[in-house]
């Protein structure tokens, strides 16, 4: 109807336009920074009492496997409705501040730690199975674990592949110690790393789990 006021649209990616079913963005794939925010939205509601301990964990889990911006519009939808979320910056908006993003990476010194665990782990002979564990236990709760963990379960399966085709050759057979000796330098670097609150990429890493 005309002269009737259109209320105010979230931002999303690229858009100016509110989330809906048309959205054209809706099925593109979220980077770990989009999770990241939503799940830390999720968690100022469960604070101020907004969402009681189903809806939280629900919402969590939802969060952190969401693979495109759908799975996280009725996230945020569910949180705000059409009310824009104050004083905290909507998800993905281009004026998330340095501090808001510093908190959506590691809130506290447990995050950390469990982040270079994952690193770590397979230094004990655990492998894959030490970053897998974080993955399924800390990372469930924390985005920043997440990320480490699975950055370093794609590290530690690409090196299992690697030593399995390099074991079917002479030459392969000789280059396995070198092999074994650079990744565990690099799980260091990782470990280090992750306590000093950074991202690490590992080189030359397939990385099949998102």
């Amino acid at each position: 109807m005309a002269g009737t006021a259109t209320p105010a649209a979230h931002r999303w990616p690229g858009s100016a336009s509110p989330p809906g079913p048309g959205l054209e963005h809706a099925g593109l794939r979220v980077s770990n920074q989009d999770r990241e925010q939503v799940v830390e939205h999720v968690k100022a509601a469960y604070a101020d009492g907004r969402l009681d301990k189903i809806d939280f964990d629900d919402r969590l889990e939802r969060a952190m496997t969401a693979r495109v911006h759908a799975d996280l519009m009725p996230i945020m939808h569910e949180l705000y409705g059409h009310r824009p979320p104050m004083p905290a910056p909507y998800p993905f908006s281009e004026g998330v501040s340095a501090s808001s993003r510093h908190c959506a990476r590691a809130d506290a010194g447990g995050e950390r730690l469990g982040a270079a665990a994952a690193h770590l782990l397979p230094l004990t002979g655990l492998l894959a199975i030490g970053p897998l564990i974080m993955l399924l236990t800390a990372g469930k709760t924390s985005p920043y674990v997440r990320r480490h963990a699975v950055e370093a379960l794609n590290f530690q399966l690409t090196l299992l592949g690697a030593t399995v085709l390099l074991a079917i050759t002479f030459v392969g057979v000789v280059l396995m110690p070198v092999l074994w000796l650079g990744a565990m330098a690099l799980s260091v670097v990782g470990g280090v790393a992750a306590l000093g609150e950074g991202d690490f990429r590992y080189p030359f890493t397939l990385r099949p789990v998102k």
